[in-house]
């Protein structure tokens, strides 16, 4: 069998460093308050339904469609999603 993805519209932002984290705690609200910062790597921590993800300088952190966060490698993410207007 295969199977198409359903077309679905996300929020997310690419994690840019610690320049970023405003915008990151703006798309993630409260939830940002669990998310731990490594300074030294600038790699965050971030809690997901699967448990811990990093998520390094270049990743996506997209906001699913039940509210949960996680992170996404910047090629699967450009191979799944595109921009909408």
């Amino acid at each position: 069998m295969k199977y198409r993805k359903k077309p679905v519209v996300i929020e997310a932002i690419q994690y840019r460093g610690y320049n970023s984290l405003p915008l990151v705690k703006k798309l993630m609200g409260n939830e940002f308050e669990k998310v731990l910062f490594k300074p030294i790597s600038e790699k965050l921590i971030i809690p997901t339904l699967e448990g811990d993800h990093e998520t390094s300088v270049g990743d996506y952190i997209i906001k699913g469609i039940k509210g949960e966060f996680y992170p996404c490698k910047p090629d699967i993410f450009e191979a799944t999603y595109e921009k909408v207007k």
